[in-house]
């Protein structure tokens, strides 16, 4: 019960946020702002778009997407990326999103999403080999590098049959947890490639 009512004070919180604009709007405990269509998805899914609302509360970010347009009853995959559209640099798993039989979802994560944001390894190290399949095998060590800060947002289908069933492209790609996903769906590449939305959260 208070999970349930602590989240639900959030998302009031988020849609107050949201009712400032349509497009953009911050201050600095709270951000909203909109997800487009990618490219790849423009011709097969044109009216494909979501609301993000991420509310801050000191130690952590609570997101919540609302997106419309898309297929009934379909899986995807969304991202926390370095850029928004491809090669889409270091990217994160968030978690999955499912539309219901209107092609609408609404989803919530839990996590850092703010302008601390960042993917980091310090060195090379040894990595389990679980999903081997090609075109996206596991790789065996990380690469090092410097930290980077990943400020973007990306959806995946999590089936490229799934996007040619709906008239996509049935590109494979690596963008879910076994790296047999279909194209991008929608991204913030409204924003800059180096200043994406996450970043304009400072709490």
């Amino acid at each position: 019960m208070i999970r349930h009512s602590l989240k639900s004070t959030l998302m009031a919180s988020a849609l107050a946020v949201a009712a400032m604009s349509p497009a953009f709007a911050a201050d600095h405990d709270h951000i909203s702002f909109d997800m487009v269509v990618s490219a790849g998805a423009k011709l097969c899914l044109p009216d494909a778009k979501a609301e993000v609302n991420i509310v801050s509360t000191d130690t952590a970010e609570d997101m919540f997407i609302h997106a419309t347009g898309l297929p009934p009853n379909t899986d995807f995959d969304f991202f926390v990326i370095q850029v928004p559209t491809a090669p889409f640099g270091l990217s994160w798993y968030q978690g999955d999103v499912k539309t219901n039989h209107k092609g609408e979802a609404v989803q919530h994560f839990r996590g850092r999403f703010n302008i601390e944001t960042f993917i980091f390894a310090q060195g090379p190290a040894p990595a389990p080999l679980v999903f081997n399949d090609p075109p996206f095998p596991d790789a065996a060590t990380n690469p090092t590098t410097n930290p980077v800060q990943t400020y973007h947002l990306g959806l995946w289908f999590d089936s490229h049959q799934d996007a040619q069933n709906n008239g996509c492209p049935a590109t494979v790609t690596a963008f879910n947890g076994e790296h047999n996903a279909g194209i991008q769906v929608l991204n913030t590449s409204n924003f800059a490639a180096d200043n994406g939305p996450l970043r304009s959260l400072n709490p």
